[in-house]
C-alpha cells in the first residue's frame, strides 16, 4: 500500500497545482461541454496512472502537460475517425474569409474568445498542442520537451500559428 502513496501524493499536488490549467487543455481540445468533462475526467485518470511511472526527469508541470495533451491528441483523433473536420495549417489559410463586420460589432469578451478557441480546434493535435501550450506561458523549450519538436520546430510553429490565427480571427487572409 505504501506504493501508492507517492502516486497518490503526486497526483493531488499536480491537481491541485495544475487542474486549471487541465481544464483549459480540455476545452482547447473540446467544445461540447459533455465531451469536454469526459475529456477532463480522462486527463485526471490518466495522469493519476501516469506518476506510477514519473522518474522526476522532468518537472511536475511538464509532466502533467505532456500527459494532458497526450490524452487530449488521443481523444481528437478519436474524434476525428467520426468527424474529419481537422484542417492543417494549409487548410485553414485557404478557408473562405468571414465577414470581418460580425467580428468588429462583437465586442463580448466570451464570443471573442469562443471564437479564437474554435480556430485552434480547427488545428491539427500537434499545432494545437503547440499553440495551448504557448497560451499557458510555457517557453518554447518546454514545448520542445512535451513534444518531442525541437525549440526551434516550436518556435517557428508558434509564430506561424499566431500570424495564421491572427488573420483568420480578423477576417483576412
Amino acid at each position: 500500500m505504501t506504493g501508492q502513496w507517492p502516486q497518490d501524493e503526486l497526483y493531488a499536488d499536480a491537481a491541485s497545482e495544475h487542474g486549471a490549467a487541465i481544464a483549459r487543455v480540455a476545452r482547447g481540445y473540446e467544445m461540447d461541454p459533455e465531451k469536454r468533462r469526459d475529456l477532463n475526467q480522462e486527463i485526471h485518470f490518466q495522469l493519476w496512472r501516469s506518476f506510477a511511472s514519473f522518474d522526476a526527469s522532468c518537472s511536475l508541470r511538464t509532466w502533467v502537460y505532456r500527459v494532458a495533451h497526450h490524452v487530449a491528441a488521443s481523444h481528437v483523433l478519436r474524434e476525428r475517425r467520426k468527424l474529419s473536420t481537422l484542417l492543417s495549417l494549409e487548410e485553414l489559410e485557404k478557408l473562405p474569409d468571414t465577414d470581418p463586420t460580425d467580428i468588429e460589432a462583437d465586442t463580448d469578451r466570451r464570443r471573442n474568445l469562443d471564437r479564437l478557441e474554435q480556430l485552434i480546434q480547427q488545428l491539427k493535435p500537434l499545432d494545437r498542442q503547440v499553440i495551448i501550450s504557448y497560451l499557458e506561458d510555457m517557453d518554447a523549450a518546454s514545448i520542445a520537451e512535451t513534444t518531442g519538436l525541437s525549440a526551434a520546430s516550436v518556435a517557428m510553429r508558434i509564430h506561424r500559428v499566431k500570424n495564421i490565427l491572427a488573420r483568420r480571427f480578423h477576417g483576412r487572409r
